[in-house]
């Protein structure tokens, strides 16, 4: 390689001392007045704005969480090695921000963007602030459109619509991250884009939910959010708003993005633990005054846009732990509060081996109807209504039996919605499915069927379904079910159970 000739390499030598900016640069710095426990207390810095991250002695970056009138607290964001009592901080001038953009998808990161999955950091190109204001009252649409989450209990009778906010709130171990992830999984090789964020849960769980993810195809179109439990209480306190920030650029593109907060209520311990130790007035259950205000602030940011807006959509799934199923406890009241409805799931429904544990009752969705498909209300009118009536008269038959027929009829029936209702994890139902096997149940045609014939019946209705040319009109368009259509699900549910 021939070097440039001595004019052209001193004329672009003379263009870059051109174009330097020379001249003083101020430059605000501080000094570290205490650290401990991922929270440092500083000196200085007297323009320093809240969420602007700053840069210590040795290169570990943190943000800026609370200011006092001649001290600023600062949240670490990597390790806090190196540093003490004494060194210096200083100003960037940047806002806390996420990388954005298609480069995330099908990766594992931590909320700042950093890879996880031993892969090169995604190239790109743009970032946008963690903190971002939800969309106006003007902006946002109507939800109307359903998110098919492929457990036939939530779409039957807790329907959830695209740009809804609904809880998913049980005791520990009782199924809330299997329903998360079995409506994840029914988003593969659909339009929809999720985001899993692990809000300090245990590594082996997040491993299992990833794997489970990659194994059925769900993680193209995935992006995983973890902050690890062990890592910084700053990197846990971000990890929601920056994932957020991840579904906002693809929703302001049109997009609809499905986001589930794992949990929230190991959240609202990492923000309290943070103002405890940046020495904020402690308020009920030692929670800070602004507790319902960091949740309400994250999940007003979820919603559907209209169309002046691009139409995109933001769904999320924030899943809250209760102890002794208590639900009027502070963080689970102030977050049922703030979202569109509840799942609940049930400690004695899971021990009983009813899966998914929802607890009809107790759940609700205030969006519901709005959102569901015409054909799918249509079949699941009763439903909810007939088990818990069931549910009621099975409490009361273990003191004695019941004598009249109607009663027994209702068990039988009840029987059946329950064997319906319980699913396997990592076996989401079409729509076409859920709606041929309620069009069964409604036209009695299970109710000489054996409870424990009834998995197999949902896996063997696939392939016709499929291949039965009558039901072209109700795939193309699932706002109505005639009279017709309803009559050739059920001969095809006779059919594969082999009933004349």
């Amino acid at each position: 390689m021939t070097a440039p000739p001595p004019d052209a390499a001193l004329d672009a030598l003379k263009s870059r001392i051109a174009a330097a900016q020379l001249g003083a640069a101020a430059e605000e710095l501080g000094t570290v007045i205490a650290i401990a426990d991922g929270l440092a207390r500083l000196s200085g810095l007297p323009g320093a704005e809240l969420n602007e991250v700053l840069t210590f002695e040795g290169g570990a970056r943190g943000f800026v969480l609370a200011l006092e009138e001649d001290q600023v607290q600062a949240a670490l964001l990597d390790t806090a090695e190196g540093i003490a009592a004494g060194c210096t901080v200083k100003r960037t001038g940047e806002v806390l921000s996420v990388p954005v953009g298609k480069a995330l998808l099908g990766r594992v990161l931590d909320p700042l963007g950093r890879p996880l999955d031993e892969l090169p950091p995604p190239e790109t190109g743009e970032r946008l602030p963690a903190e971002r204001p939800a969309p106006t009252i003007i902006e946002r649409d109507f939800v109307s459109e359903p998110l098919e989450t492929g457990l036939l209990v939530i779409d039957a009778l807790f329907a959830i619509g695209r740009g809804q906010r609904e809880l998913i709130i049980g005791e520990r171990q009782t199924g809330k991250t299997s329903i998360a992830v079995d409506a994840i999984l029914n988003q593969a090789g659909g339009e929809v884009i999720c985001i899993y964020v692990a809000i300090g849960q245990r590594t082996s769980s997040v491993a299992r939910a990833i794997e489970t993810l990659r194994c059925r195809d769900a993680m193209s179109r995935s992006i995983v959010v973890v902050a690890d439990p062990a890592g910084e209480p700053g990197l846990r306190w971000l990890a929601p708003f920056a994932a957020t920030s991840m579904a906002e650029w693809f929703r302001d593109r049109g997009n609809h993005v499905l986001i589930v907060y794992d949990d929230l209520t190991k959240h609202a311990a990492t923000h309290r633990e943070l103002a405890l130790l940046s020495r904020q007035p402690p308020g009920r259950e030692a929670y800070p005054g602004d507790i319902f205000y960091l949740h309400a602030r994250l999940l007003e940011r979820s919603g559907k846009l209209g169309a002046a807006r691009g139409s995109g959509s933001i769904t999320a799934l924030p899943i809250a732990e209760i102890d002794a199923g208590n639900l009027s406890a502070y963080i689970p009241t102030n977050l049922i509060s703030i979202s569109d409805g509840q799942i609940v799931t049930s400690a004695a429904l899971f021990a009983a081996n009813q899966r998914p544990a929802v607890d009809v009752g107790l759940s609700v969705s205030r969006v519901g109807g709005k959102a569901q498909a015409g054909a799918m209300k249509a079949v699941a009118g009763r439903l909810r209504l007939d088990y818990a009536q069931y549910l009621e008269m099975k409490m009361f038959s273990r003191f004695g039996g019941f004598g009249d027929a109607a009663t027994a009829a209702r068990l039988v029936r009840g029987e059946r919605i329950a064997a319906l209702l319980a699913q396997d994890r990592f076996q989401p139902l079409s729509l076409l499915t859920q709606i041929a096997l309620l069009a069964a149940l409604d036209a009695g045609l299970l109710d000489k069927v054996e409870p424990d014939r009834i998995p197999v019946l949902k896996q063997a209705l696939t392939a016709p379904l499929a291949a039965d040319p009558r039901l072209d009109a109700l795939r193309s368009d699932t706002a109505r079910l005639p009279d017709e259509l309803r009559s050739a699900l059920a001969d095809i549910v006779r059919a594969t159970l082999g009933l004349t």
